[in-house]
């Protein structure tokens, strides 16, 4: 295994348990905690994912880096794939959740957000390639 393949391996299963840990489990499990109000956990919510989404841009650029170096074989297509759907979560998603969560924390709860079903949605594809891409990786599939 080349240096670059094993460079993108080893990103991206760490990408996959980072997205699956905060987003999976933090995230949900934040607003059972006792004492846990909804701005509370939006304001927590807020600092986690920007953290989140910083780290996946340096190992999106990680991985976009290695897949130069490499053939372009199914698993560069599906790990590419995967940071397409990272750039469509921060364009196109994020910036939807960050005004809905700005009318909520000024007391403008104006019900359910269809934002996070699109994320939820985003979020389950990204940890779906990532995993697929990362498996091929590692058989050596093209």
């Amino acid at each position: 295994m080349s240096a670059a393949t094993s460079a993108a391996v080893a990103v991206t299963f760490v990408w996959l348990g980072m997205v699956l840990a905060i987003s999976f489990l933090e995230a949900p499990l934040k607003f059972r905690a006792p004492q846990v109000t909804l701005p509370i956990g939006l304001g927590i919510g807020r600092l986690v994912f920007r953290a989140l989404n910083s780290v996946e841009l340096v190992l999106a650029v990680v991985v976009v880096v290695a897949s130069l170096t490499r053939s372009h074989d199914w698993a560069t297509v599906l790990l590419l794939l995967a940071v397409l759907v990272l750039v469509a979560q921060l364009l196109l998603v994020r910036p939807r959740l960050t005004r809905r969560s700005d009318q909520v924390l000024s007391g403008d709860d104006a019900g359910r957000s269809q934002a996070h079903i699109g994320y939820v949605v985003l979020e389950s594809l990204k940890v779906t390639l990532l995993l697929a891409g990362g498996i091929l990786l590692l058989a050596g599939s093209s």
